[in-house]
């Protein structure tokens, strides 16, 4: 028997056209239900549930899967049938799997493609912990900010991984003028 998904497929056009708050959320695939950064993603999509906002991951397991669970228990106490969460789902040799949280859900071949949705829909940016991925959602998503070609969008960058890097972008490229102090203006950390 084919098993079908509970998440509907959807169109980029008819969701912008809704204007609706959106928040990516960004993070490692191998982070377990018991590490305290799924329990922490999890409470900020919970909570951005309960305020009707809206939640895109990458909607696989991991950090993705704790924001769109999260977002899905958060929007059941609101009991809002208009906040969505979205699953940018993307097609890997290893270790990408869907979770099963999300209610709107679309499928990549390619990184980029992807990554341009999520700037399309997303008003603002929490980066969890994470690897490589996480890392090039990041700078993707930053780097689009500093040349305005998406607007000015909050960063937020989430748990003490990312300070280190902060750190070696103020003492590295800052300081040898490759960024200006402003390009620094919409993390937050």
């Amino acid at each position: 028997m084919k098993k079908v998904s509970r998440a509907k497929f959807f169109s980029l056009e008819k969701e912008l056209a809704k204007q609706h708050f959106r928040v990516a959320i960004f993070g490692s695939a191998r982070i377990k239900s018991s590490n305290s950064s799924y329990k922490e993603v999890y409470k900020v999509a919970e909570a951005l549930g309960e305020m009707g906002v809206d939640v895109v991951s990458g909607g696989g397991p991991g950090l993705m899967e704790a924001a769109n669970k999260g977002h899905e228990i958060g929007r059941k106490k609101m009991h809002n049938g208009e906040t969505h969460s979205y699953g940018l789902t993307i097609k890997l040799p290893q270790e990408q799997r869907d979770n099963r949280h999300f209610d709107m859900k679309k499928d990549f071949q390619r990184f980029s493609a992807r990554l341009d949705y999520f700037m399309q829909l997303s008003n603002a940016v929490v980066v969890a912990p994470g690897g490589v991925g996480t890392l090039l959602e990041f700078l993707y998503t930053w780097q689009l900010v500093q040349v305005e070609h998406v607007y000015d969008i909050p960063i937020i960058m989430l748990g003490e991984q990312w300070k280190s890097l902060i750190e070696w972008i103020k003492k590295g490229p800052l300081k040898h003028g490759l960024l200006k102090e402003s390009d620094l203006d919409s993390i937050v950390y």
